[in-house]
């Protein structure tokens, strides 16, 4: 079922417009280099396959798994001698973060004095796995994971297509949606799942969300990402977390991973938590969990599990606090009922011509010229001096900033 032609390909629309530079070189108008990013299943190798089936190119493809300088150099020597006879070489490298940077190295005068047009996949963030002269002589094309209706089209097509199933089975839309939601935005998986799901159904027999279960060596999880299980699943995950639960923290994270639950939602959910329900008494919840998210960005599916789990930990073990999300919803309730006023004179910009002529900046106490570092100051608006927002805890780190932040406020005010 690989996709013959770019109208078979789908979910790349932003990369295969008309007169863009991946169009061009698949259909042999264009001569630059590409990496090809991107998750599994989404179309790298498709592309690559396209590119050499360009009239005219010769195709060679290498896998940075069991390849070594030798072969890179024995490819470029052969492409030299045909580049003589005007034939032009397209070297496909398959995971190519995975090659050393003298294995990249060999790559960059080829690729440069164009004896090379350069395919090269990958799942990982180039910026982070491929040497930076190869990337300044590269295009890099970031392929995305297909969506749901994508997805649905790639099995449907299987079903229908003589290349696939040819019509022998019949898949019942409830059976199509399962096999969409395991997928996760993985073409190949998609199809591995309807091959087992259709040899337990039989010729002539009708694939349905049972016979996707029995086909599989795990049950599909139940998760409607649209609807009562993804909100109920991710309530119970946080609310866990806030409960100190770690374990049952872990069994709905690997729900929502298991199900195909888009992780950088998962990422973003910790980032909040971090600071609603941990805050100042672990500041080093929010900084896991942004880590975590980034973890995400940069390395994605499979490996990103490891540091949801990590920041997922982190976060139900840590001491809670919610004098953060307290602090913010009373100062900006203030705001909302009008409780502004004037910003004191001596804490006005003072920088521009005339602004001492309007008190502004004058007065002003610069705190690092006291020996503690702080000074008395008013440094609210006249209506709301003495008003307290931030009420620290007494779990973790705030135990001890709560008598920090009381002798601070005693000096500024006095």
């Amino acid at each position: 079922m690989r996709p013959r032609n770019l109208d078979e390909v789908l979910g790349q629309d932003h990369l295969l417009r008309e007169n863009s530079p991946l169009r061009r070189l698949v259909e042999g108008r264009g001569g630059s280099s590409v990496i090809l990013y991107g998750p599994p299943g989404t179309g790298k190798t498709t592309l690559a396959n396209l590119v050499a089936s360009s009239s005219g190119r010769h195709f060679v493809a290498l896998s940075a798994l069991n390849a070594g300088v030798k072969d890179v150099r024995a490819v470029i020597d052969d492409a030299r001698t045909r580049q003589i006879h005007g034939q032009r070489t397209v070297l496909f490298i398959d995971e190519v973060h995975r090659f050393s940077k003298s294995q990249q190295d060999a790559l960059l005068a080829a690729v440069e004095n164009g004896i090379v047009l350069l395919v090269a996949a990958t799942t990982e963030n180039p910026h982070f796995s491929v040497i930076s002269p190869l990337l300044s002589r590269s295009l890099i094309a970031e392929l995305k994971g297909l969506d749901e209706e994508g997805i649905g089209d790639v099995v449907r097509r299987a079903v229908s297509d003589e290349r696939g199933l040819g019509g022998s089975v019949e898949v019942t839309d409830e059976a199509v949606a399962d096999i969409v939601r395991l997928a996760g935005g993985d073409a190949r998986r998609s199809l591995t799942i309807l091959e087992a799901a259709a040899g337990a159904a039989d010729a002539g027999g009708t694939v349905t969300p049972e016979v996707v279960e029995l086909s599989l060596d795990s049950a599909p999880v139940r998760y409607d990402r649209d609807g009562d299980q993804h909100y109920d699943v991710t309530s119970a995950f946080i609310k866990s977390i806030r409960g100190s639960d770690a374990d049952a923290a872990l069994h709905y994270l690997a729900r929502m991973l298991v199900a195909g639950e888009d992780p950088r939602f998962i990422a973003r959910r910790l980032m909040i938590h971090a600071s609603e329900d941990i805050g100042m008494a672990d500041p080093t919840a929010l900084q896991s969990a942004t880590a975590a998210a980034e973890v995400v960005q940069k390395v994605g599916l499979p490996e990103c599990r490891l540091a949801l789990a990590q920041a997922t930990i982190h976060l139900a073990t840590a001491p809670k606090s919610n004098a953060v999300i307290a602090a913010i919803d009373s100062a900006m309730a203030d705001v909302r009922a009008g409780g502004v006023g004037e910003v004191p004179k001596h804490l006005r910009d003072g920088h521009y011509a005339g602004a001492k002529g309007l008190g502004n900046g004058v007065g002003y106490r610069y705190p690092h010229d006291a020996a503690p570092g702080v000074v008395r100051q008013q440094y609210p608006p006249d209506d709301l001096v003495g008003r307290e927002y931030y009420t620290p805890g007494v779990h973790g780190h705030e135990r001890e900033l709560a008598a920090r932040v009381n002798k601070l406020r005693k000096i500024i005010r006095q």
